[in-house]
């Protein structure tokens, strides 16, 4: 029988794929809390169901109100009370940060189960630079503010680890080819499953592989860090820039040449607004 658990909140992850990736840990606080928030309860009843978890189950995700976690905090202090998100670990691209900073200025014991996360098993296959690496989430779906979001990434100096969907794959790598120049890139999916992949190339490689062909399955994108910083001409910046400003807007432009130059952003905009005469 499992042991009770002292009352509090309990994070904890969940399998990204294989049901055997749950850790003897996960599944004994599973069947020994007195309630678990999920994301999605006809996804996570498979789970509990598996492990053989009788718990309620009480919905909580991004749309849940502060009412609603006020009333999950008030339980924190009598029950033990278990996140799970979809797949994964609760708080990486998921709800579950405010419940967190609401249970501790509650005084609220918060404890984590740590397991299975889908940016770290990509990063593990993709064979690029793991010393320093960003977790970005999802990209904009419009193409302005992905642009931008792009350009904000274009000068980090690690590795990149972005999550994204079958459909919106191609469009997501070009723009990334576009903002980012030929860097080198993973596109990992199905991670610990039984059709599980992991693609490598650069990103107009693999832009060009996936233009018309959508993959199924959650996708993971790593992507690696610039290379070494070169000295570039004023000649070579104009010749870049002209080019550039012949089909982009000046900021459009200096994203662009930034990026496949490897300059600070700042310098090629102010160059991009002088050749411009904006």
């Amino acid at each position: 029988m499992d042991n009770p658990l002292a009352p509090g909140l309990y994070i904890v992850a969940t399998p990204i794929g294989n049901l055997s990736d749950l850790s003897p840990r996960a599944a004994d606080t599973l069947r020994s809390c007195d309630r678990v928030l999920a994301e999605d309860k006809r996804v996570s009843a498979k789970l509990l169901a598996h492990v053989g978890a009788t718990a309620p189950m009480t919905a909580y995700h991004d749309h849940s109100s502060e009412a609603e976690r006020d009333r999950i905090v008030e339980m924190l202090g009598d029950k033990a009370v278990a996140l799970i998100s979809d797949a994964g670990t609760p708080l990486i691209s998921d709800p579950g940060y405010k419940l967190v900073r609401a249970a501790r200025a509650a005084g609220a014991a918060v404890h984590t189960i740590p397991g299975p996360c889908a940016a770290i098993a990509a990063l593990t296959l993709a064979g690029l630079p793991t010393d320093r690496f960003l977790f970005a989430g999802f990209l904009p779906v419009k193409a302005k503010a992905r642009s931008e979001a792009i350009a904000e990434l274009a000068g980090v100096r690690a590795s990149l680890v972005l999550y994204e969907s079958g459909p919106r794959l191609g469009e997501s790598l070009r723009a990334l080819a576009a903002g980012l120049g030929p860097r080198d890139a993973a596109v990992a999916r199905e991670i610990s499953k039984l059709f599980e992949e992991c693609v490598t190339g650069t990103l107009p490689e693999l832009a060009a592989r996936y233009a018309d062909a959508p993959p199924k399955g959650e996708i993971v994108m790593v992507i690696g860090p610039p290379g070494e910083r070169e000295a570039v001409s004023d000649e070579e910046l104009d010749s870049a820039l002209d080019d550039a400003l012949a089909r982009l807007s000046p900021s459009r432009a200096a994203a662009e040449v930034a990026a496949s130059l490897n300059l600070p952003r700042k310098r090629v905009y102010a160059r991009a607004l002088e050749r411009s005469g904006a």
